[in-house]
């Protein structure tokens, strides 16, 4: 495939930050990527992070550096693959040297605090305008797509035109994106699964199977739901890829971070324990706790995001978790609360 002119910069050099740089190299851009430590940038430019994704050839047409200005300006899209933490910080610092272009957002979570999206920080760091933004969700195992292996993702903005832009920027032989015009609901779905992966992590930890991984990903995809509904977003947003998709994906492989973390909890390590030994950030632990607030103030039940913000917070064991869940009130099933008398 031919080269396109003008570079796409990606800023965060972790394992979906360099797969996604492959992403978008594979649709035939140019790729600068932007990393915190030297180590790993000198990895990605031998054409491996061994760091990350050990025995991956990454593509001649992606470089790397620790110089931003180097990586963003003259860039067609800022793609971030930061922490939600930071991603407020560096897009700040990104505008000063492209601020005209669309930025999106890679990263999953609700910011602590604010209980923010990371569209809606985005844009309020950076002063950007509802065009310039977006994200992109879905069933994203990243060394599953850095292997080559077929998938599809929602790229969401509420401008569709942007978000046909960014879809035909990464789309390739083995990625394909739709788009979304429900920016809102897509955030709701990525930052929510995070936390429902967690608790089917320690489910499995504990030894439970695959009745107790399917309950736990359907009732938490009718609080993920309601919360996103509560909220203003469409209920189809969540039986489609960044729903279901995302959720299935990351509840059922030990390739997800947080489902990792959550396993490593059940079999009855301490959450500094199980962090410790996490590759990498997993956003459901930091996320649940403004999710849960962000759910409280819009009067919406979520239960099994209650169970694992009690865990995370040191107030129950996973094994209490389990108890709590299944000590709640009958209903009829759906993801409307409708209780049975």
């Amino acid at each position: 495939m031919g080269r396109t002119e003008r570079h796409v910069a990606v800023l965060g050099t972790g394992s979906w930050g360099t797969t996604f740089a492959q992403v978008l190299a594979d649709a035939g851009h140019e790729v600068r990527m932007w990393g915190r430590r030297e180590t790993v940038v000198d990895m990605v430019n031998s054409r491996e992070n061994s760091a990350y994704l050990p025995g991956v050839e990454l593509a001649e047409s992606i470089s790397a550096s620790t110089d931003l200005e180097q990586a963003v300006h003259g860039a067609k899209a800022v793609f971030l693959a930061v922490p939600v933490s930071v991603t407020g910080q560096m897009v700040g610092r990104a505008v000063e040297f492209a601020p005209d272009v669309p930025y999106v957002s890679l990263s999953k979570g609700i910011e602590p605090g604010t209980m923010r999206t990371v569209s809606q920080l985005m844009g309020a760091a950076g002063n950007l305008d509802a065009a310039q933004l977006a994200v992109i969700s879905g069933p994203n195992l990243s060394m599953e797509i850095a292997m080559h292996q077929p998938t599809a993702s929602v790229v969401a903005s509420t401008d569709v035109e942007t978000g046909k832009m960014i879809a035909q920027l990464c789309h390739n032989d083995y990625f394909r994106p739709y788009v979304s015009s429900d920016l809102l609901g897509v955030e709701v779905a990525g930052a929510a699964k995070n936390v429902i992966a967690l608790a089917i992590g320690a489910s499995e930890g504990m030894g439970l199977g695959a009745n107790t991984r399917a309950t736990l990903i359907t009732r938490g995809l009718a609080e993920m739901t309601r919360l996103g509904v509560a909220l203003g977003a469409k209920p189809s947003t969540f039986s489609g890829l960044a729903g279901v998709g995302d959720l299935v994906a990351t509840c059922s492989s030990r390739l997800s971070r947080n489902y990792s973390l959550g396993f490593r909890l059940g079999k009855g390590m301490s959450l500094e324990e199980a962090l410790a030994l996490s590759p990498g950030i997993a956003e459901g632990a930091k996320t649940a706790v403004p999710m849960l607030q962000l759910a409280q103030d819009h009067d919406v039940d979520m239960p099994i995001t209650r169970g694992v913000v009690e865990v995370v917070e040191g107030r129950a064991t996973v094994a209490d978790m389990g108890e709590m869940l299944l000590g709640r009130p009958k209903k009829m099933d759906g993801w409307e609360i409708e209780l049975l008398d």
